[in-house]
């Protein structure tokens, strides 16, 4: 189904700088533009993020302190209001009970309406594509976090102890996945997504990404009554006083 609802508040968790901007940077500038308030939750900074046979491993501080500056601005071209970095190291991340205790401080500390993540399940993308573990690794601790940890009172009590008390997050949007039930409708938000994705110019080529997301965006909305989606499976929480 297409989805025009705009939570108040969102958070996204996500691997690495630039994971974000590939996924679902449509869908976070079209509810930024209607006034959501948007945290982004950066797991790692990326600091694996070369194959230059010239660095050294001296350079990952470096690296990690320029993705962490290209995803700031990326935040800031699609209305992100909240940049936070756990600083994990890259390539390394495991869905820990220690990482799902984080990421359920946050979501109390924040108390998003909705959370974005990406597919745990996913392995393979077509034939050409094995999905980073990092990304599997950070959608399982997420959801775990967002449903039981985050509303369960006796779950990590020393959250409690520190004031953060439980939160219910309402909606979880998961992309990636094959079976998808809603799709947002991104046709006026999707040059925002080209420009912020284009932040990362030390991972991309910043000319050629722009029909990259197109061509993707397009596809997800095949038979759809817009040009381009950003497309998900979202677990409906709890139920909504009012919907938008």
């Amino acid at each position: 189904m297409s989805d025009e609802y705009t939570p108040k508040s969102a958070m996204s968790i996500h691997a690495h700088p630039d994971d974000q901007e590939f996924s679902i940077g449509g869908t976070l500038a079209k509810w930024a533009k209607a006034g959501c308030q948007i945290t982004s939750v950066t797991i790692t900074s990326g600091d694996s993020g070369s194959n230059d046979p010239t660095k050294e491993g001296s350079y990952k501080t470096e690296l990690a302190a320029l993705r962490e500056g290209e995803q700031r601005a990326a935040n800031a071209v699609l209305g992100v209001k909240e940049s936070v970095f756990l600083r994990y190291p890259d390539g390394e991340l495991e869905p820990t009970i220690a990482l799902r205790k984080e990421l359920t401080r946050i979501i109390r500390q924040y108390k998003p309406d909705v959370v974005l993540i990406g597919n745990p399940e996913a392995w393979f993308y077509g034939n050409e594509y094995v999905n980073h573990p990092d990304h599997r690794a950070a959608a399982q601790a997420a959801c775990e976090a967002v449903f039981p940890s985050a509303g369960t009172r006796l779950i990590f009590t020393g959250l409690l102890e520190a004031g953060y008390e439980p939160h219910n997050v309402k909606k979880l949007y998961v992309h990636g996945t094959e079976k998808p039930d809603t799709w947002v409708d991104i046709s006026e938000s999707m040059d925002i997504k080209v420009k912020a994705l284009q932040q990362h110019a030390s991972q991309i080529p910043v000319d050629e990404v722009e029909k990259w997301m197109k061509d993707w965006a397009k596809e997800d909305a095949k038979d759809k009554d817009f040009e381009y989606a950003e497309s998900y499976r979202v677990m409906k929480l709890s139920e909504e006083e009012s919907e938008q």
